[in-house]
């Protein structure tokens, strides 16, 4: 069986090195991994490669920075020269990004079967280009692997056949459990504030919708400065939050102390040596679970929701966000116990018996 895999984003790279691992483990399988480029930035794509031990792509597209349409159009083109090419039997595809919406849309026009990993999410809220990627990418898969019960639930309330959807719990968690036990060289950044004895809270904040809009961010900026006259806030800054902050003039609270990117082991170092989470980011509000802390996310809906009905996750109005102060004050002293929504951590194996 040969596999064509496009990947091009932080999150897709994590999944990817769990499944690509075992693969690799097989005589039977190749794997082919094209890497669109998605994520441009070295912090936030080229070492996820180097620390994940994932082998180079077999292709590197370049495509990043242009307007949604645009980089989804050049993607598709260079996707389906390959496939043309390579002649696989499947396409592997993650999550809800650009490069997995052109994966899908190339692979169905040429009648290549698809496997999704991590299907039937939905935020229920079409202004966000993530959740009309899914929608579309669930569509026109084969076969769905979906992380928990009430993914599976909505696909088949949009009527796709149970026969091919999958339950093999979320890939991610793989992840958390396999590099959680991998040692590796902090950055001096990260290592300061791990092995510093002061108590902190972990933030990132990243999402279009927080970052574009001068008065939201400053609404963000404004509550962090209160919050941080009682926590210390530890800030890995994405490079667009970096420009958009710069861009309109706004001050980060001095308690809140910005260092680089971060790496996907670093970023685990630093979930597990928080003392709360507050995030807009998908990953990062399971990588909190994972690693047994609460989560504040920025945002007015979420995909991952079964975190919030377990009290893991709380939603937090970015343009309305009110006493944050109080809201982690809550969470850090509710005794809520930690239940296991996301299976037994051997996604990766289910989904590649699946396929075989």
């Amino acid at each position: 069986m040969k596999i064509i895999t496009v990947v091009g984003a932080r999150p897709q790279f994590v999944k990817a090195s769990v499944l690509s691992r075992i693969i690799d483990l097989r005589d039977d399988i190749e794997e082919v991994i094209i890497h669109t480029g998605q994520h441009y930035d070295a912090n936030m794509s080229d070492i996820f490669f180097e620390e994940l031990g994932i082998r180079r792509p077999n292709y590197y597209l370049g495509i990043s920075g242009s307007s949604h349409a645009e980089m989804t159009a050049q993607m598709m083109i260079k996707i389906e020269r390959i496939i043309l090419k390579e002649l696989p039997d499947l396409m592997l595809l993650y999550g809800d990004t650009n490069s997995t919406l052109a994966g899908a849309l190339v692979a169905s026009k040429l009648d290549l079967d698809i496997a999704h990993v991590e299907a039937g999410l939905r935020s229920r809220n079409k202004a966000m280009p993530e959740e009309i990627n899914r929608i579309i990418t669930d569509q026109v898969s084969k076969y769905l692997f979906v992380p928990s019960e009430s993914a599976k639930m909505n696909l088949i309330r949009e009527n796709i056949n149970p026969d091919f959807i999958f339950n093999v719990g979320d890939i991610m968690f793989d992840a958390t459990k396999y590099y959680s036990n991998i040692k590796h060289k902090m950055s001096p950044e990260v290592a300061k504030v791990v092995s510093n004895n002061e108590a902190f809270l972990l933030l990132t904040l990243h999402r279009q919708s927080n970052t574009d809009c001068k008065e939201t961010l400053s609404g963000i900026m404004s509550a962090l400065e209160e919050l941080s006259k009682d926590y210390l806030i530890i800030f890995p800054i994405h490079p667009r939050t970096q420009s958009r902050l710069n861009s309109f003039g706004l001050a980060v609270p001095d308690r809140v102390q910005i260092i680089d990117p971060c790496g996907y082991l670093d970023m685990l170092a630093l979930e597990k040596a928080s003392k709360l989470v507050i995030t807009d980011s998908g990953g990062v509000q399971k990588e909190a679970y994972f690693n047994y802390k609460k989560c504040i996310t920025l945002r007015k809906e979420t995909e991952w929701i079964e975190l919030v009905e377990c009290r893991w996750n709380t939603l937090v109005d970015p343009t309305n966000i009110g006493d944050l102060k109080q809201i982690v004050l809550t969470l850090l002293s509710s005794k809520e116990p930690r239940i296991n929504v996301y299976g037994d951590g051997n996604s990766a194996k289910s989904i590649l018996n699946t396929l075989i």
